[in-house]
């Protein structure tokens, strides 16, 4: 009996770590939130959609840069009607044009610099967006972690309170063969171990599905063997709460916000794209190069001539062309300017306008409910910590109150019923302690993901140096 007091009184200091395979992977909370975050679905979708705004941002911004082409056309005219009307020299069956054309866009109405703003703005919102999907990812690994740590606990007090009342129903059996018990109580020994089996093998139960969610947000086959290496302590808890409750965030340091901000940016900005199309755009351009206009079917190798020689037998023409390259230069500027297009200009304005409106409107909308869950949060953590507070020294006193109705067992001072009673305290009063502890953390967690700033990771000692993960690489 007292050693099995001993063993009781050890698990309410410390929980040991249940034996696992040599093999198994060794899973920290911080490696796990790493893994969720380089391998998991929704960090992955959000990086792909920041990619895509990348891509984006460069397209918006090559609107604004010099634009240069090349071009290269060969063209046979079998029968040409020009020649065969006015004279033989329009008569020029192969013709190769070769040239670089060189423009550059000097004015559209600001349609090029806020496309490019509102890009870039879109890219801000998507790395936002991305952030608050990195944020709420290791919140979950986070919960999902500790749910699998309570689960364990939760299965080695159960564990522990079985192999207590195996010692119990052993001893009040001898207490009987003795003359010490009575029958009543031996039987009242087994009824109550066999009440506490289908609890231990309800929570092992708990652990192994709290394990298979864990392995799921952390894509972990289900078929390999884990080991949670990481223990939340009550003196670390504490310290990371207070840490949490003296940095006070706002409500702009909110990723979703940020990007909502940057989302109605972009759409103020889209407005000055739809109106650009009322105002004209120029462009400049330049273009050179050389066209030849062999007079026999073969490729033009030389550089275009006039002479006598060059003209056929019987013409009359005093210069003729060797058929080689000629230059080709030309620049210009092109003015567009569109009077009426049926009111299409006017249409993308009014839905520019109606979408920055939506965007505002989600804005205000989304700070509003950010504040929310900022005061729910910090009230679930002013809530978590009291009753922390409170479920700690009820720990310790049914810890005292099973140590000494113990005692007065084994002196004949008390009754068995007694000490089942005071046992089953122990067992929830331990509970609710390890309950309370992961509360405490969870609650500090997500006030942290509520503020937009980086989730805390438990420190093992008080001068140990905050850690926290989920921020943007």
């Amino acid at each position: 009996m007292t050693k099995t007091i001993a063993f009781l009184l050890a698990l309410a200091c410390a929980a040991p770590a249940t034996a696992q395979a040599p093999d198994s992977l060794q899973l920290s909370l911080e490696s796990a939130v790493e893994r969720a975050l380089e391998v998991g679905d929704e960090v992955l979708l959000a990086r792909a959609q920041v990619e895509l705004a990348d891509a984006q941002v460069i397209t918006a911004r090559a609107g604004g840069l010099p634009q240069l082409r090349l071009a290269s056309t060969y063209n046979h005219v079998f029968e040409n009607a020009r020649a065969n009307a006015v004279g033989q020299i329009f008569n020029q069956p192969n013709s190769y044009n070769t040239n670089v054309n060189l423009s550059q866009t000097v004015f559209q109405g600001g349609r090029i610099l806020s496309g490019w703003r509102g890009a870039r703005r879109f890219r801000n919102a998507a790395r936002m967006t991305a952030q608050e999907a990195r944020n709420q990812t290791a919140y979950d690994v986070q919960q999902a972690y500790l749910q699998a740590l309570f689960a364990q606990q939760l299965a080695e007090i159960q564990q522990a309170n079985l192999t207590l009342a195996d010692a119990q129903l052993r001893q009040v059996s001898q207490f009987e063969a003795s003359g010490r018990a009575a029958r009543y109580d031996v039987l009242r020994a087994r009824v109550e171990r066999a009440n506490i089996e289908p609890q231990f093998i309800q929570a092992r139960s708990e652990y192994d599905l709290a394990l298979l969610d864990l392995k799921r947000l952390t894509n972990v086959p289900a078929t390999t063997p884990i080991k949670l290496t990481t223990r939340l302590t009550p003196e670390s808890v504490e310290a990371t709460v207070v840490a949490l409750m003296a940095d006070q965030g706002t409500v702009d340091s909110r990723p979703s916000v940020q990007a909502a901000q940057f989302n109605a940016q972009a759409r103020h900005d889209a407005i000055r794209v739809a109106r650009a199309d009322l105002l004209p755009s120029i462009t400049v351009f330049l273009q050179t190069g050389y066209q030849a206009f062999p007079t026999a079917n073969v490729f033009p190798w030389s550089s275009g001539q006039l002479a006598p020689e060059f003209c056929p037998v019987g013409s009359t023409s005093a210069r003729c062309q060797n058929g080689g390259w000629f230059p080709d230069r030309s620049m210009g500027v092109q003015l567009s300017w569109p009077l009426f297009d049926g009111l299409r200009a006017k249409g993308n304005i009014d839905a520019a306008q109606a979408q920055a409106k939506i965007a505002d409107l989600q804005l205000a909308q989304e700070r509003e409910d950010v504040a929310i869950e900022i005061e729910e949060a910090r009230a679930n953590l002013k809530r978590a910590e009291a009753l922390f507070a409170a479920r700690r020294d009820n720990a310790t006193e049914a810890t005292e109150a099973f140590r000494l109705v113990s005692l007065r067992y084994n002196r004949g001072l008390s009754t068995q019923l007694e000490v089942s009673d005071t046992q089953l305290a122990l067992m929830t009063a331990r509970t609710n302690e390890a309950r309370a502890v992961y509360d405490l953390y969870l609650a500090g967690a997500e006030l942290a993901r509520a503020q937009g700033k980086p989730l805390p990771l438990p420190v093992t000692s008080p001068n140990e140096p905050r850690r926290t993960v989920g921020e943007q690489d």
